[in-house]
């Protein structure tokens, strides 16, 4: 008997009512599972997330979290095999198994060191305060904190666990959970990474939630707090994003949809050049890796017009080499789509298509197959097709063949290649295959209003670069137009996507007491044991020591200038100020601070134990030979940081404000230094 997946939900596992949809291995056609979420309450599911997974996450801080993520990254990496064992189902190979598997775990280790870049508090600071009144006791600043909702996530795509963890990693970083929906056909891969989250026990309760089957009509139950994504087809997150619930309640939705994707070659990368071999390579990547079914895949090949026979021969032979079948055969580099739906869907397009262009490559009935049955599986042979004609014949800049379907198009300038590329009204990803750097900038210019991310590709990069087709976390992921109009991933800029963004005014000390970070203006706190003598967690936001004075002189100037061998005129050569915005010799700004450590360090051994860096240096006002200067040195902020190894030393990382001031009592000089700082608790 087919066994039935389950839906992981509630906190327990639910299979649902009825016998199910069933879910058929795409290599053998032989029934997998079943899947159903007949009976299933989706306006209880969301509760629950609201209820019980979001005060879990939320009053967890974000390295916390990020330590969650990583242990289930660490955890899952043990697991893999059972994963690749299973994905051979969905009709991936050994490598398209790698990119949705290994990848979807790297996401979770990018998100989990990306704590490393937030306080070790629930929420936190964005960008700047900013005074608002003269006498300094009003401004403002901004907090994320996170939404009290639930991030659901729906996905049409054959990505069973890089779509899951893609997606998951960056919403349990902001601190709420997760309800899941996969692509029914592939779904059980995401079930069996689900139940292997389950049993770790990692995650705190309600964290994440799967749903196997329809989750139709679960954008009926979502509340403003709440977060939506779908990765599918144009039409159908329309229709989403149009419900009357997510407008009426100002729900944030992020729509991925289907694109057509462009790679260009440049007029400079002719055959011979590794240009040129690395625009074929990728073109030929795109097509076979999983099938074509990726929705970064490249369905657009723009041309130059001189170059098309060339192009053509080298991707038949390059295609020739791809021995598609079983992919637990030695040698198969090409599977099966993820169903047979999906085939015929990519038949029908195709066939559209072929009204306006030419098959050049491949058979939309035949396919040669290694190791299984052509007829069982979901199998198609991989079609490159000609377009003479892309300003006239438009087709293939609205219908998208979601499988190993590419164009090639001609164009006789590069203005008309980036015209081409506009055409399909806006692209998750284009990629251009040029040495020249004034191509590329003219092209990239003209190219970005409508690409979500430009990779331009060279002989330099060639070895390295990611690929056309790979998203990488800390950048961002989605596109205008066509591609949805949404971005995902991108590092913070994804995180704070769940979050709310609120405008704080206040007094800066008040406001530097709720969010933990001086601002400044705000009330010195003096205390009568210097910050140098103190452990990390004895220190106050806002604990200030005021330094005793020092007069710079001339030959302080001359001295530092030997000892720097920074001559710049203005610290050297008076007789060359005339038209200058100096009245006399000036101190090196980097000699005023030096001069500020020198005011404000504690030199005897104690917790601190190192300079970390510096940030946000400016200096502000020229210090002359008689000027007199103090310090202000303030704790601006503390992050506390995580033992590597368990007899690392227990330390954080505190920031001090450090304020140059002259006679007049003006600042000369701005910056926040970074100083590793030991902590008392050893434990």
């Amino acid at each position: 008997m087919t066994r039935k997946l389950n839906n992981y939900i509630l906190g327990k596992k639910i299979t649902g009512d009825g016998e199910g949809r069933p879910l058929l291995n795409a290599i053998t056609g032989e029934a997998v599972a079943t899947a159903s979420t007949q009976g299933i309450n989706f306006g209880e599911v969301l509760d629950y997330g609201r209820t019980v997974g979001n005060p879990n996450l939320r009053k967890m801080t974000f390295h916390e979290r990020g330590r969650m993520i990583k242990a289930l990254a660490l955890y899952l990496m043990t697991k893999k095999e059972k994963f690749y064992e299973l994905s051979w189902a969905t009709g991936a190979t050994r490598a398209d198994s790698w990119i949705d598997i290994e990848g979807g775990f790297g996401n979770l280790f990018s998100y989990s060191s990306l704590r490393r870049q937030f306080p070790d508090t629930t929420y936190c600071v964005e960008g700047d305060y900013l005074p608002l009144s003269k006498d300094g006791n009003f401004g403002g600043t901004h907090i994320m904190v996170p939404k009290t909702g639930v991030a659901v996530h729906i996905n049409a795509y054959n990505f069973p666990v890089w779509g899951m963890l893609e997606k998951v990693a960056v919403n349990w970083l902001a601190g709420i959970p997760a309800v899941v929906k996969p692509a029914t056909v592939t779904s059980f891969l995401t079930e069996l990474v689900v139940s292997e989250i389950d049993k770790s026990g990692i995650l705190p309760e309600g964290a994440l939630q799967l749903i196997c089957g329809s989750a139709n009509g679960i954008i009926d139950h979502v509340e403003s707090q709440d977060v939506v994504t779908f990765t599918g087809s144009a039409f159908t997150g329309r229709q989403l994003k149009g419900h009357p619930n997510v407008i009426n309640n100002s729900v944030p939705f992020n729509l991925e949809a289907d694109s057509l994707n462009a790679s260009i070659l440049g007029e400079d990368a002719v055959p011979g050049t590794p240009e040129f071999d690395l625009f074929i390579k990728e073109v030929r990547k795109e097509m076979t890796v999983k099938a074509g079914q990726k929705c970064t895949a490249i369905r657009r090949v723009i041309v130059p017009t001189n170059l098309v026979g060339e192009v053509q021969e080298a991707l038949r032979i390059q295609l020739n080499k791809t021995t598609i079948g079983d992919p637990n055969v030695e040698g198969v580099r090409m599977g099966a789509l993820a169903g047979y739906n999906q085939r015929e869907e990519v038949r029908e397009n195709v066939m559209q298509l072929a009204e306006f262009q030419e098959i050049i490559y491949g058979d939309l009935q035949e396919v040669a197959v290694t190791g299984a049955d052509a007829n069982k599986g979901s199998f198609l042979s991989p079609i490159l097709m000609y377009n003479d004609a892309p300003f006239e014949k438009t087709a293939v800049h609205e219908i998208e063949a979601f499988g190993p379907v590419s164009t090639i198009l001609p164009y006789d300038s590069l203005e008309d290649a980036i015209e081409i590329t506009r055409l399909g009204r806006g692209s998750l990803v284009t990629s251009i295959a040029t040495n020249d750097p004034q191509i590329a900038t003219e092209f990239v210019l003209g190219a970005a209003p409508y690409n979500g991310r430009i990779l331009v590709l060279d002989r330099h990069n060639g070895k390295v670069q990611t690929g056309h087709g790979s998203p990488l976390p800390m950048l961002v992921h989605g596109g205008p137009g066509r591609a949805g109009g949404g971005e995902e991933m991108g590092g913070k800029r994804g995180v704070y996507h769940y979050m709310q963004r609120t405008a704080l005014q206040g007094n800066p000390t008040m406001l530097g007491s709720i969010t933990q970070v001086y601002q400044p203006g705000g009330s010195y706190l003096e205390k009568p044991v210097h910050v140098f003598r103190k452990h990390f967690e004895e220190l106050e936001i806002g604990e200030t020591v005021i330094t005793h004075k020092r007069t710079i002189t001339e030959a302080d100037i001359v001295n530092f200038a030997n000892v720097s061998w920074d001559h710049f005129y203005a610290h050297t050569d008076v007789t060359s100020l005339d038209e200058t915005i100096f009245e006399q010799r000036v101190a090196h700004g980097y000699f005023v601070l030096s001069a500020a450590a020198g005011l404000f360090v504690d030199a005897a051994k104690g917790p601190v134990l190192l300079n970390y860096g510096l940030d946000e240096c400016r200096f502000m006002k020229p210090v002359y030979a008689g000027a007199t200067i103090g310090v202000r040195l303030t704790v601006k902020e503390k992050v506390a940081q995580e033992k590597r190894e368990e007899d690392d030393i227990a330390k954080g990382i505190v920031k001090f404000l450090v304020d140059v001031y002259d006679e007049t009592g003006e600042t000369v000089a701005l910056a926040t230094i970074l100083t590793m700082v030991k902590m008392k608790n050893q434990e």
